[in-house]
């Protein structure tokens, strides 16, 4: 993967995701090492089990509705939570800023247990993001990950100023 300033592109992480998404549906447990294997076996197999083509409509489908106003708040019931507490099956894994104007479960409709999100300033890629995501399809069995960007990133705005910042600020630009 070519890097930017120090850190992973988008379209390369994008190409990196497909790919690891791909191979996870394709390949199953057998892509990942036998130690992957055991901590897999620690989770029940996922019994809600959907296709790609149907996790991208779901969350399609979903954020029409927000646009909309016409939310329906699906898997948010406290016999729902109560059966999530004891294991999460999320359809899909998002990758997101951490910009609180963008909370995946909210713009795409979802419910609690229904989406495994990964936020973090600016959508930076580091090996903690990737080993996240990594979990969330070998282990959780996610059929999906999606990168969702959004206007008027600050992260980016101020990456792209190339001024110093204050604190441990810096360390999201060089990632």
């Amino acid at each position: 993967m070519s890097r930017i300033n120090g850190f992973v592109g988008r379209r390369n992480f994008l190409k990196f995701a497909s790919v690891v998404g791909i191979a996870a549906i394709t390949f199953g447990d057998s892509f990942w090492n036998t130690e992957q294997t055991a901590v897999a076996d620690i989770h029940p197999v996922n019994p809600n089990l959907i296709s790609p083509n149907e996790a991208i409509r779901r969350l399609l489908d979903g954020n029409q509705r927000f646009i909309h106003q016409k939310r329906q708040y699906p898997d948010q019931s406290l016999e729902h939570l109560r059966l999530v507490a004891k294991a999460q099956y999320p359809f899909a894994a998002i990758l997101g800023c951490a910009d609180s104007r963008v909370p995946a479960e909210i713009v795409f409709d979802q419910g609690i247990g229904d989406l495994f999100v990964v936020r973090v300033a600016g959508n930076v890629v580091s090996d903690t993001i990737i080993g996240s995501l990594e979990y969330s399809t070998a282990v959780l069995g996610s059929q999906l990950i999606m990168v969702l960007g959004h206007r008027r990133c600050g992260a980016v705005a101020e990456a792209i100023k190339n001024e110093p910042l204050p604190g441990r600020i810096g360390l999201i630009i060089e990632g």
